[in-house]
């Protein structure tokens, strides 16, 4: 039996499964395609491979201290520190063999009670979203009337422009990044280049309740750091979406409705910028020009302090055009 649990990725090109996982399991271990390299942020839906590749792709080895198959279900314990705990379910979908890799974290994610909405926003037929080329395991947008493009955004993960500029963006986050990025200090990077643009938020991948649980960083600090966050930049706000399909839900409809917002102040800018504009009227002169005006003239005046009303008089006699 193989020792080792092993990512790679998938060589059929196209395929909604980018990745391979062996499961090692039996004398040859079972090989299933995955749509993400680990659950982090909702169950991932697998599906049977025919075979391990003779060359793979290995993206991760992990070594196994557990692999058990009980009932319909495999426990799989890795040998590392976190996210060491995952499970596969063997079930039916509609007749048809459908396996879940899940965590108990995820597990419970998957169940809030209701259901996302599958109507346009904004009633858009249709939205183009732009994704951050360095974006990892990116949103899909299933279900929902989205096409993607991958670019190089200034800020944020997903995006949507204008004419070629980015105009609206959301950086997502799940609870364990939010937390990392707060620590470190980048977030203040992070949402200040979101600033910069005319619409721009921050979703979490999970309940702010969430935050309070935490083992590793104490709850108070992440708290305070989320609220100075929103109160340093209070037009990039920061949205809890309890999990990953809502985040992606919210984000959606966050885009659309700016780029609608957009679009229909641009008129009233366009015509702004056209109306012609009235001169400035002039400078004011200062103490010290009135001064040497007045010395050059020939009147008296002090070295300091305020100028004697009649000296004031005199300058504006001379220069009707200045207030």
């Amino acid at each position: 039996m193989p020792d080792d649990f092993l990512v790679a990725r998938n060589p059929e090109e196209n395929s909604s499964l980018p990745f391979l996982i062996r499961i090692p399991l039996g004398e040859r271990g079972i090989v299933l395609k995955a749509r993400e390299a680990w659950p982090r942020t909702a169950k991932v839906y697998c599906h049977r491979a025919d075979a391990w590749p003779d060359e793979p792709d290995v993206v991760e080895r992990v070594g196994t201290r557990s692999c058990q198959k009980r009932g319909a279900a495999i426990d799989l314990v890795l040998d590392r520190g976190r996210e060491n705990r995952s499970q596969f379910v063997l079930t039916y979908v509609r007749g048809r063999e459908a396996i879940f890799w899940q965590t108990s974290r995820t597990t419970k994610q998957a169940r809030p009670h209701a259901s996302a909405p599958t109507g346009r926003a904004q009633g858009r037929p249709d939205l183009e979203i732009l994704v951050d080329a360095h974006e990892r395991y990116a949103w899909k947008f299933s279900d929902l009337p989205v096409t993607t493009r991958t670019k190089a955004l200034a800020a944020g993960d997903y995006g949507v422009e204008v004419d070629g500029r980015l105009v609206a963006s959301v950086e997502r986050k799940s609870l364990a990044d939010l937390i990392s990025t707060l620590s470190s200090g980048r977030m203040r990077y992070v949402l200040g280049d979101l600033s910069s643009l005319p619409r721009a938020a921050l979703v979490v991948e999970d309940r702010y309740s969430k935050i309070f649980a935490d083992a590793h960083v104490r709850p108070s600090v992440i708290a305070d750091a989320v609220a100075e966050c929103q109160a340093r930049f209070p037009s990039v706000p920061v949205i809890f979406a309890e999990n990953r399909a809502f985040a992606q839900q919210w984000a959606y409809r966050f885009l659309a409705a700016a780029l609608t917002e957009i679009e229909a102040d641009a008129p009233a800018a366009s015509r702004l910028a056209e109306l012609p504009t009235a001169p400035l009227p002039p400078r004011a002169p200062t103490t010290a020009e009135i001064r040497a005006w007045a010395l050059a003239a020939g009147l008296r005046v002090s070295d300091r302090g305020r100028l004697r009303p009649d000296v004031l008089a005199a300058y504006a006699a001379a220069h009707p055009t200045e207030p």
